[in-house]
């Protein structure tokens, strides 16, 4: 169908952060599909633990017990504020589970008219009908109403205007503490406990969507982390699998309490092979040192970006993001820039506000920020006016 804009590009194997075309040609991946190769391609470990899975046990539903999904539950609640986890198979899934278990929260503590969301500016939340109608593109959603109610919008960063939007009617607040598809938009200081703050005078739950800031991606495990607070859910999917499809909606007992046998489920999600693969993608990503190196790289980038904005005013104005969540808002168009990029053998990847995203695997070295430097300095050169 034609859904997709696709570059004239096919790959037929990947090794590290490299990408091999069929033509033979080698790109450094600095895209990871979109922040999902967390520890790149063709990993070793991740490899060996799949392929193990692959030759014991595909799938059995969630009508029994899952060993592996009970070890990965336990590693991701060791490792953050959550009680409970769900799996499901994406980001958007797990958005999705996350909006019901906010509204229903509210349903069985007796507030059932506490029912809306609040939700921000430049949000980017999946697209299903409900994740479209959370989110803020209105592209996104035209020819698709009517779009599901129960969403009141308000700037993202403003915590004055998000406190005046609250009503009686609502129950919880969505955010990504940094927007991904939004332009690699980070939270201001302050913001997240500020949020916080008035969840907790007004009633509500906090959830936060790091689909794409979570598994080691900022730094921390998750982007919260760098917070003084703790939201009530956080939804998990892209790089907690490493290219296998699996979602996760992470709850503190109070939140997960809404949710009852039969109130919400899926056949796919957390199976055998996808709990594998994130419990692999876990034992590299919680290594002592691991998300260390990536606040390494993501200096190297930064200072090496600072340089090139230095060297060729007018290709960068501004550069975002934390750990290898980076985004350089270019003067340029940022589909030039992603083109010529990739005519120089870098993938990137364009998000809102003219934004190139840098979001390259986690265990990329300080070799492969050089080249993807290199690359960017010459697109500077060519398209710096």
């Amino acid at each position: 169908m034609p859904t997709y804009a696709r570059a004239d590009l096919a790959f037929e194997k990947g090794v590290g952060p490299y990408l091999f075309a069929q033509d033979g040609r080698r790109f450094l991946d600095f895209g990871s599909g979109i922040a999902v190769n967390t520890l790149g391609h063709s990993h070793p470990h991740l490899v060996k633990e799949l392929t193990e899975q692959v030759g014991k046990l595909w799938h059995t539903s969630n009508l029994y017990q899952m060993p592996g999904q009970q070890k990965l539950a336990e590693r991701l609640i060791a490792n953050s504020f959550a009680d409970t986890v769900f799996f499901c198979n994406s980001g958007a899934e797990a958005n999705e589970a996350g909006i019901k278990m906010l509204r229903r929260y509210q349903h069985v503590s007796g507030h059932a008219q506490k029912n809306r969301i609040l939700v921000a500016t430049n949000a980017f939340h999946g697209r299903t009908l409900g994740t479209l109608t959370a989110g803020y593109s209105e592209k996104y959603r035209e020819g698709f109403g009517p779009m599901p109610d129960g969403f009141d919008r308000v700037a993202f960063g403003n915590l004055n205007e998000l406190r005046n939007g609250i009503t009686e009617n609502t129950g919880g607040i969505l955010l990504e503490p940094i927007q991904g598809e939004g332009g690699i938009c980070k939270a201001p200081d302050g913001y997240l406990e500020g949020v916080r703050k008035a969840a907790d005078e007004f009633g509500l739950l906090v959830m936060f969507d790091e689909v794409q800031t979570g598994i080691g991606r900022t730094g921390k495990l998750f982007c919260y982390e760098w917070s003084d607070m703790q939201p009530d859910i956080v939804s998990s999917a892209k790089g907690l699998g490493g290219g296998f499809p699996i979602g996760a909606l992470l709850a503190n007992e109070k939140a997960a309490a809404a949710f009852s046998p039969g109130m919400h489920g899926t056949t796919f999600g957390g199976n055998q092979l996808a709990t594998a693969a994130a419990n692999a993608v876990l034992d590299e990503v919680l290594k002592p040192g691991f998300l260390d190196h990536v606040l390494e790289m993501s200096g190297l980038i930064r200072d090496g970006l600072d340089a090139i904005a230095r060297k060729h005013p007018g290709f960068i104005d501004e550069v975002r993001g934390r750990g290898l969540l980076l985004g350089m808002k270019t003067v340029p168009n940022n589909g030039e820039v992603v083109a010529k990029l990739r005519k120089l053998n870098l993938l990137t990847v364009p998000a809102g506000d003219n934004v190139v995203r840098l979001i390259p695997p986690l265990n990329i070295t300080k070799t492969h920020v050089d080249e993807a430097l290199t690359a960017i300095d010459a697109c500077a050169a060519a398209l710096a006016p």
